[in-house]
């Protein structure tokens, strides 16, 4: 080989890797915490904010809502492209990078269709709404009776806020009676309120006008790419909503449930084997693709774990968005790796209509929403049965489940 051929091969290498090494800077995203919006149909911005990280070698992200932080992992890089796979609810950001921002789209892949948002973000942006807040003369700290409007005015919702105002900082959810919003954050600033979230699977912002120091007026509800809905409140330390106990139920004259599914290895399971007799069984209904089943998921799977050994078991009931068994069996596999769930979880191959679930159980009177619970004694008769979860967003309601709901295992264990 010549000298001059040697040369200009080297030469080429020499290129290729500082090219290689300049792409590979442009394309790595700034550690830190960057400000994310999401645009919705009506070009109504959404803000949240995530945090990037150094983590085994590799970038993650963490989204941040509130007090809660949900691990991204997948991150890979094309061109001059990154795309971020987020856990669990099958959607992901495309995005173009630059030195410190990124530009894209937010796309939420569903059972026959994509919803996409257009997605920007900017790094070393750590406020949410507004770089420097206004003061406001009212504190929105407490319970709110809220009532959520459709529309075209054709249905409400009853829902309880709650919220903690520190400054002009605020966090807390909505509770309804199918669960809750859960963790969101925002601000009040001069009489605004103005709150938040995005953990992958859902996509929020509410906004309203604060009238005096226990009245919400003109509230608007972001949902995703198209939904709008008026809301208003009012300071109420007595709002309730009604018994989570009291919203479902078994046809009149049963008592007792059975069914056979697979579980992930294709094993049949079903309530009348030997592993269940004479212990007390929670049945989870859940999704892969529903937020407050994760968070019913993370609480039941830490239950298991301390009170398996005294005769408790739990059988999780899946429901995905398609009757294909084997994308539905990769969803569950993931919210099972995700969260470490030491208990079956069965794949009905039945899909997230509520009418299905009834016809996938048919000595159900009725189904509503996930996640739904059943408590079942050791003789196999159901005792409760528990509409929608209240998970950590919702701060005092979480705590008062946790404990109510451990001591009525509590006493069912220590029935005859």
């Amino acid at each position: 080989m010549s000298k001059e051929l040697t040369a200009n091969l080297l030469l080429c290498f020499f290129l290729c890797f500082i090219m290689g090494c300049s792409r590979s800077d442009k394309n790595d995203l700034t550690n830190g915490v960057w400000r994310a919006t999401l645009k919705t149909q009506s070009s109504v911005e959404i803000p949240f904010n995530f945090e990037v990280i150094d983590s085994a070698g590799k970038k993650s992200i963490k989204l941040i809502n509130a007090t809660d932080r949900f691990l991204v992992d997948d991150i890979r890089y094309k061109d001059d492209s990154v795309y971020i796979h987020i856990p669990l609810f099958d959607s992901e950001i495309r995005a173009a990078v630059e030195v410190k921002s990124l530009s894209g789209s937010w796309i939420k892949h569903l059972a026959n269709r994509d919803v996409v948002m257009e997605f920007d973000a900017t790094a070393n942006t750590k406020w949410r709404f507004f770089k420097t807040d206004s003061s406001s003369k009212f504190n929105i700290t407490g319970k709110w009776s809220s009532l959520f409007i459709k529309s075209d005015a054709t249905d409400t919702i009853i829902a309880i806020g709650n919220f903690i105002q520190n400054k002009s900082y605020v966090s807390g959810t909505f509770l309804t009676t199918t669960g809750d919003y859960r963790f969101l954050e925002g601000t009040v600033s001069d009489n605004d309120i103005y709150l938040s979230g995005f953990d992958g699977s859902s996509v929020t912002l509410f906004t309203g006008k604060l009238q005096n120091d226990s009245t919400i007026v003109d509230g608007k509800y972001y949902s995703g790419f198209t939904s709008i809905q008026q809301w208003q409140a009012r300071k109420d330390k007595n709002a309730i909503l009604p018994d989570a106990y009291s919203l479902t139920a078994l046809k009149p004259g049963i008592n007792k449930i059975n069914f056979t599914f697979p579980d992930l290895n294709d094993k049949k399971v079903s309530t009348k084997d030997i592993k269940y007799k004479n212990k007390v069984l929670i049945i989870q209904f859940l999704g892969s693709w529903c937020p407050n089943c994760m968070d019913e998921t993370a609480f039941l799977s830490n239950f298991y774990e301390k009170n398996n050994k005294l005769g408790v078991e739990v059988i999780g009931l899946a429901y995905e968005r398609t009757s294909d068994l084997n994308k539905s069996k990769r969803a569950v596999i993931n919210l099972k790796n995700r969260f470490n769930v030491p208990y079956d979880i069965l794949v009905t191959g039945f899909t997230n209509n509520t009418k299905e679930v009834v016809k996938s159980i048919p000595e159900l009177n009725s189904f509503i929403a996930f996640p739904t619970t059943l408590i079942i004694d050791k003789q196999g008769v159901v005792r409760k049965i528990h509409t929608g979860f209240s998970g950590p967003g919702t701060g005092k309601y979480y705590e008062d489940f946790m404990n109510e709901f451990e001591q009525t295992i509590k006493n069912l264990l220590a029935e005859k």
